[in-house]
């Protein structure tokens, strides 16, 4: 009901000429998939009583280029997480070291890619991939013809039988399954790992591990390569920086840096220097293995989330220099506490406490706020936590 909603709203909000040049966008688009092997049946069935959604409205609000750093990082890599994923990384230790065997990837690596993209299987996303691509190929204002190979890519998987089109959910983007492969890349890179004769990221674990192990492998994964470490940098460090700007690790000895617990650098590779919050924060040197990361999404943030993840399943320590803010960010369990305190004192969150930062949580936050006298700008903070545990 709510994605025929959705569609409704679009509808309504589209003049006539948009929605024949969706239509005519539409038709396009089965001519070539069609030239491409894609059925009649299946083009029929997918496209013909398609409409829109509103996916074209989500781009360029991507939380990897919006959110604060150390918001970003204590969402994705809290306490919470860590435990899943040792549980997820257990009950799945043989999927994971199957993977790792036979490309060459660190199975931890792996199993933190699947705890950022859906939280271990809990989070696929419940758009229909179809219709979102459709949208985004037909109605978006950039990159439509990125999104309309994406969309003959995610037909070619319906027509395959890969995945079946009343099952194939996903992001608003069109990303899907375990570890929310887009269409195209899925396509290239996903193989059979438990036997069975299909490539399947949506049902099979096993499938979805090995497939992201791929993917990583062909992003320039070297085995036995750590992703990189946290190092301390000598004051008032005016020298090169940028993960791109790769060095041995010889001459970041020579600049003064060292390991974050003082222990000098020694080891073989080339590393670059992460400043993701500039100098005064936490500094990481990071190899190609970090760049394999960044690959599956282009952000840094993203990519040290899953590389700081992939240490703590280990049972690596997290970050050890404090983040450049006086308001440091929240876990999902603190997230969900603000969205329940503020429930009790009267502010609409609407009705869920799932530590999502919503439209509605955002709203709340800046009227409790605008009411304590504090910045109204929505942000869920560890200074409105501590005002509202106070009873403000």
């Amino acid at each position: 009901m709510k994605v025929l909603s959705l569609s409704l709203c679009t509808l309504l909000a589209l003049g006539v000429s948009a929605r024949a040049d969706f239509d005519s966008c539409k038709a396009r688009i089965k001519a070539e998939a069609a030239s491409e092997g894609v059925s009649g049946a299946t083009l029929s069935r997918a496209l013909d009583d398609l409409e829109p959604n509103d996916a074209p409205s989500f781009l360029g609000v991507q939380p990897e280029f919006s959110t604060p750093i150390w918001d970003y990082i204590a969402g994705l890599v809290d306490e919470e997480r860590v435990s899943e994923g040792r549980a997820a990384f257990a009950a799945n230790r043989q999927a994971a070291v199957a993977a790792q065997q036979r490309f060459g990837v660190e199975a931890a690596a792996v199993v933190a890619v699947w705890g950022v993209e859906s939280n271990f299987g809990k989070n696929f996303g419940a758009r229909p991939v179809i219709q979102s691509l459709a949208s985004l190929a037909c109605l978006g204002s950039r990159r439509n013809d990125y999104f309309r190979s994406e969309l003959i890519a995610a037909l070619k998987i319906v027509d395959h039988g890969d995945v079946q089109l009343d099952e194939f959910t996903g992001s608003w983007a069109g990303a899907f399954g375990n570890t929310q492969f887009m269409p195209s890349t899925f396509l290239r890179l996903a193989v059979d790992m438990d036997g069975d004769g299909r490539r399947d990221v949506v049902g099979s674990v096993a499938d979805a591990l090995g497939s992201t192990a791929n993917f990583l492998r062909s992003s320039g994964w070297v085995s036995g390569l750590p992703w990189g470490f946290e190092v301390a940098l000598p004051e008032n460090y005016h020298g090169p920086s940028g993960r791109s700007a790769k060095h041995p690790l010889a001459s970041w000895a020579a600049r003064g840096l060292t390991r974050i617990d003082g222990s000098a650098l020694s080891g073989s590779g080339a590393f670059g220097l992460l400043l993701p919050a500039g100098p005064q924060g936490p500094a990481f040197l990071v190899s190609r293995n970090f760049d394999a990361f960044y690959a599956y999404n282009a952000a840094e943030s993203y990519a040290l989330a899953i590389a700081l993840l992939s240490d703590r399943l280990k049972g690596k320590p997290g970050v050890r220099t404090p983040w450049p803010t006086d308001d440091p960010g929240l876990s999902r369990a603190e997230r969900r506490e603000v969205q329940a305190r503020l429930e009790q004192r009267g502010f609409d969150v609407g009705g869920k406490h799932d530590g999502v930062m919503g439209t509605k949580t955002r709203e709340a936050i800046k009227a409790y706020e605008d009411a304590n006298g504090l910045k109204p700008d929505g942000r869920a903070g560890q200074k409105v936590l501590e005002l509202l545990r106070a009873g403000r």
